[in-house]
C-alpha cells in the first residue's frame, strides 16, 4: 500500500521531514506495513507527500536511528521487529547451571480486570480509574525464580487477552499483543531503581524480606510513540548487572 498524504493534524510548524516521519510512524502503528515488511521506496513516499527525496531520506534516517525501521543494502527499508529479550540480558544474568545464557520461562500468576492507578494512568496517558488489565508474571530459570513482573494494559486495546487460557501464553507477551490485539510494540523507555523487597514479593522470589532488589520500570511504546503497556520487573540485586556499549 502507498502511504497517505500529510494530514492537517500534523503540526505545520514542524520541519517537513518531521511531519513525514510522524506520518510514517502513524501508518506503522496502524499496521499498514507489518514487522519485517518493506515500506515503499523513497521516491514513492516523496511523490505521495509532495516533498523531496532528501526530506524523505531524513525522515527515514530518523526512524532508523530510533530502531523503528532498518535498511538492507540492495533490498530496501523494512519495519523492524525489536528484540526486547535483550533487555533482560542487559540487566540480569539469566544463565543455566552450566553458565549458558537462557531465555527465562514465564508463569502467569494472576490475570485480572481492574482500574488504572494514578501512577499507571499517568505513565500511559490515561485517566486514573480507567478500565485496565493487570498481569502478575514470574520468570524462572530451571525452576528458580529470577524476575517478578507487574504488567498493566489499557482494557479496550487488549481485552482479547482475556479470552486466552493463560497456560497458552508462552514466554513472550509482545507476540500475543500483535497476534490477538493488532498492536506492535516498537520501543520502550526504562527506568532503574533499587528497593528493599516486600514480604509478599520476597516469598515469590524466594528471598528474605528486606533483601535488595532492582526494579525496572518500563513504558512500552508504539511506532508513533503512544504508550501501550506499563510494567515493573523486580529481580534480586545479587543477579543484577548493567551492560552498555560506549563509543
Amino acid at each position: 500500500m502507498s502511504p497517505q498524504p500529510l494530514a492537517p493534524e500534523f503540526d505545520q510548524r514542524l520541519p517537513r521531514y518531521h511531519r513525514v516521519r510522524e506520518a510514517l510512524s502513524a501508518e506503522i502503528a496502524a499496521r499498514r506495513w507489518k514487522p519485517e515488511e518493506a515500506i515503499p521506496s523513497e521516491a514513492e513516499i516523496a511523490e505521495t507527500h509532495q516533498v523531496s527525496i532528501g526530506t524523505v531520506r531524513k525522515a527515514i534516517d530518523s526512524l532508523v536511528a530510533d530502531g523503528v525501521l532498518e535498511r538492507f543494502q540492495g533490498k530496501g527499508t523494512f519495519v523492524r521487529r525489536p528484540d526486547f529479550q535483550s533487555s533482560f540480558f542487559r540487566f540480569f544474568r539469566f544463565a543455566s547451571a552450566g553458565g549458558a545464557a537462557r531465555v527465562p520461562v514465564s508463569r502467569i500468576l494472576k490475570r485480572e480486570e481492574t482500574t488504572m492507578t494514578v501512577v499507571v494512568a499517568e505513565a500511559l496517558g490515561l485517566k486514573a480509574g480507567a478500565p485496565a488489565i493487570r498481569f502478575s508474571r514470574l520468570r524462572l530459570i530451571e525452576d528458580r525464580p529470577l524476575v517478578l513482573e507487574d504488567i498493566w494494559l489499557p482494557h479496550d486495546r487488549f481485552k482479547a487477552l482475556l479470552t486466552i487460557d493463560t497456560r497458552e501464553f508462552g514466554d513472550l507477551l509482545y507476540p500475543l499483543y500483535e497476534q490477538y490485539c493488532g498492536v506492535m510494540v516498537a520501543s520502550a523507555q526504562e527506568t532503574l531503581s533499587a528497593e528493599a523487597v516486600s514480604a509478599k514479593n520476597a516469598r515469590l522470589l524466594e528471598l528474605e524480606a528486606g533483601e535488595p532488589v532492582i526494579v525496572i520500570e518500563r513504558v512500552a511504546l508504539s511506532a508513533d510513540r503512544q504508550p501501550l503497556e506499563w510494567r515493573q520487573s523486580r529481580g534480586p540485586a545479587s543477579e543484577f548487572r548493567y551492560q552498555v556499549e560506549i563509543r
